[in-house]
């Protein structure tokens, strides 16, 4: 016995029936028997979709067959369509997936790195052309962008990474003077930034990247083909900077490597008239200072500055009695909240966004004080500097000012020297654990012991009983440089002795009273040319 399906009934305008043009699954005749046959056709039923193989008693056991796929259920196409997200298709102008996120310029802008920054050098060439054309420059300088990252940054920290030649205060200054716009309308160092705002620059002319060579003393400690160890002397900048382009060590250097010794510092950062630069001291503090002569040496030596596994020791003359003789100062350093248009850069120790962490250990090498005064130091504690009743800080007598030990925003140094009725002096030896811009002026200020001659954090020169002048500059001293030879990876270690001026003004306070001191780690006296007779 089979069963068979019952015929279909005839239909009589199949052109324009829906069951004959788009026959649904349940208008389908059905292969299967009604399910009251389906006992009776159990052993003729084997050409039937339902029958199946008998299964195994234990299916675990059964090896698999090696690198098979499993078989998933096929999904309809109206559940292939649900489960596939909807992705809408991308604009020409927006960035695609997997390319580097970046602010989009103006399409007339070609000003504009890959990676969003201003190029220098295409920003110059096209300030000698248009000279050259007699067209306007104003609007030649302009560079447009269209936020799409660094949402909510302040207007100023925005350009700051994007107009990499300019310093934070040059961009704060184009700002007050109106060269900045956003959304058309002029904008403030402070604006916050939103999703597709439109900034608008107009920046000038780049400083130029040539160095002119010039003819200055120089203090070579050690050269290779690799690098260049030099005895920075006072009142001379590390590169040319835009208020100054000559009488730098950049200039001196690219004398020194035509008539001299042969041999050019490294094409790393040239394209910011800073060729070779891997770190720097101020204007007035002498010592050792490395440069690069080639652009593998100044990427390694640069790691190891990254990294802080180079040993940078200085010494430095300060006001006030240092105790104790080894302590760390761990305070964050930020730019003054003061500093207004045409005030001088300078920094202050700050506890909040703004603040970078600095790390200073200082180590005291000796106290300076009058004959009577060590005796009644040693004899009394409160004259030894330890913190009174009224005080309530270390070192200090009398009532602190105010704003002294804020627990957030900037704090304001204080010397301990301008409070003390007791003239001392110590001489201390610092190891820098960061390389903040002036991070030992700030941290030895803050902590009331100001620099001698440090006029912008609160030091004053030092004279001699005669009333002349020992010393006016800042009395820091970059004393010592350790590191691994970038190429050869040799240990190298250089030791510079003090200035002139900075050794008369040891002597003459050790004419007055000197206590020596012996921590551990510090550089023998002997190699700084400073030892006692």
């Amino acid at each position: 016995m089979r069963w068979a399906p019952a015929p279909r009934r005839r239909c009589l305008r199949p052109t324009r029936c829906r069951r004959c043009l788009n026959p649904s699954r349940s208008s389908r005749p059905s292969r299967k028997p009604p399910r009251a046959l389906r006992s009776c056709l159990i052993p003729a039923r084997s050409h039937l979709r339902t029958a199946t193989r008998p299964r195994l008693r234990n299916p675990k056991r059964r090896p698999k067959p090696p690198r098979l796929k499993p078989r998933l259920p096929r999904a309809t196409r109206a559940g292939r369509r649900a489960r596939l997200p909807k992705i809408p298709a991308a604009k020409a102008s927006e960035p695609r997936m997997g390319d580097a996120e970046q602010d989009r310029p103006h399409p007339s802008d070609r000003l504009i790195l890959p990676g969003g920054k201003v190029d220098p050098d295409a920003l110059r060439e096209w300030y000698e052309r248009a000279s050259a054309e007699g067209s306007d420059e104003e609007q030649l300088g302009t560079v447009r962008f269209e936020l799409q990252r660094d949402v909510g940054s302040r207007l100023d920290r925005y350009l700051t990474s994007r107009v990499t030649f300019m310093s934070r205060t040059q961009l704060q200054h184009l700002i007050d003077e109106g060269g900045v716009t956003v959304n058309g309308r002029p904008g403030k160092a402070s604006t916050r930034l939103r999703l597709n705002d439109v900034v608008e620059v107009v920046i000038p002319p780049p400083p130029s990247t040539e160095i002119q060579p010039e003819q200055m003393p120089l203090d070579v400690m050690f050269e290779d083909d690799h690098l260049i160890v030099l005895n920075k002397r006072a009142d001379v900048i590390v590169h040319p900077a835009r208020s100054e382009n000559s009488g730098t060590l950049i200039n001196a250097l690219a004398w020194h490597f035509q008539n001299v010794s042969g041999g050019t510092l490294s094409g790393v950062g040239r394209e910011f008239a800073r060729p070779g630069v891997v770190h720097r001291l101020d204007r007035n503090t002498t010592g050792c200072i490395v440069f690069a002569k080639s652009d593998e040496a100044h990427w390694k030596l640069g790691r190891q500055f990254e990294l802080r596994s180079v040993d940078k020791r200085y010494l430095a003359l300060v006001h006030g009695r240092v105790e104790p003789e080894g302590q760390v100062i761990d305070l964050p350093i930020g730019p003054h909240p003061s500093r207004e248009k045409g005030y001088r850069e300078k920094y202050v120790v700050r506890h909040d966004d703004l603040g970078k962490p600095s790390v200073t250990i200082v180590r005291v090498r000796e106290r300076y004080e009058e004959s009577g005064q060590a005796a009644e130091r040693h004899g009394d504690g409160e004259e030894r500097g330890e913190s009174t009743e009224e005080s309530g800080t270390p070192g200090m007598k009398g009532r602190p000012p105010q704003g002294w030990g804020e627990k957030s925003g900037a704090t304001l140094p204080l010397c301990h020297a301008a409070t003390s009725p007791l003239p001392a002096f110590t001489l201390v030896e610092l190891e820098l654990k960061t390389g903040r811009t002036h991070q030992i002026r700030v941290h030895l200020s803050h902590s009331g012991w100001a620099i001698v001659g440090d006029d912008m954090y609160g030091g004053r020169a030092l004279m001699d009983t005669c009333g002349r002048t020992l010393i006016a500059r800042q009395a820091l001293h970059a004393a010592l440089l350790s590191f691994e030879h970038p190429i050869s990876g040799k240990p190298m270690t250089f030791v510079a002795p003090p200035p002139a001026d900075f050794r008369a003004s040891i002597e003459h306070l050790r004419s007055r009273g000197c206590v020596p001191v012996h921590v551990q780690g510090t550089v023998p006296m002997k190699r700084l040319g400073l030892e006692t007779t």
